[in-house]
């Protein structure tokens, strides 16, 4: 499968590598196409990746992952065209955290609105799912990190989309059964408004390996 990676960050570094030794064709995606992560990344991925500008990588991709931070989501998303996502799931991984002078973090939006739900709006062609934003990108791609069950979380209006990011979800070790459907792209707003919590654990544990596991009786 060709798959487009908008953001050429870690996040988007460590899911294309991922992707790309599962033998899918990826490409990441900067604001230029000679951005030096991109390039960086590309050379090292093999035949298998490759880099380029947010809309060659859009145009490239059969199923597109953004991967960029929640406050420039849009912004890298209208570089990357609307025509060039319409019809096409786009896994939506990002958060909208807000760094204060002072290390403090808030989230714009929230609780009203969502990155999901913008996204959804303003390129409603698009197939969004809401997915892999309430882990670190290494247990993305790699849960079995952790011992035992432990969940991630979708969310979008397209049952169809839904069932094919499960399908992406699980070569990279997720199974379907821990994987809990919230419903419509709105519950988008929940699983970033988990993010101030999940920075108050991770400074609680000094790691970033962990993650939620949800139980109930038996």
């Amino acid at each position: 499968m060709r798959i487009g990676i908008i953001g050429s960050g870690m996040v988007g570094q460590t899911l294309g590598s991922k992707l790309v030794s599962l033998g899918h064709e990826v490409t990441l995606g900067s604001r230029s196409k000679d951005n030096e992560k991109g390039l960086a990344w590309a050379a090292q991925a093999g035949p298998g990746g490759g880099c380029g500008t947010f809309a060659e990588v859009a145009a490239f991709g059969e199923v597109v992952l953004n991967a960029t931070g929640g406050t420039v989501s849009l912004a890298a998303l209208r570089a990357a065209g609307a025509e060039h996502l319409a019809g096409k799931l786009l896994i939506d991984v990002s958060n909208p955290l807000v760094f204060g002078p002072e290390g403090h973090v808030t989230l714009d939006p929230v609780s009203t609105d969502s990155v999901g739900e913008q996204i959804q709006r303003e390129f409603p062609e698009a197939r969004v799912v809401k997915a892999l934003n309430t882990v670190n990108c290494e247990l993305m791609v790699e849960p079995g990190r952790l011992s035992g069950e432990h969940n991630l979380f979708i969310a979008g209006n397209d049952a169809a989309a839904k069932a094919e990011a499960v399908a992406l979800l699980g070569g990279f070790g997720w199974p379907a059964e821990w994987i809990i459907d919230l419903g419509d792209i709105s519950a988008a707003r929940a699983t970033e408004m988990m993010m101030p919590l999940w920075l108050r654990m991770m400074g609680h544990f000094g790691s970033a390996e962990f993650n939620y596991a949800f139980r109930r009786p038996a």
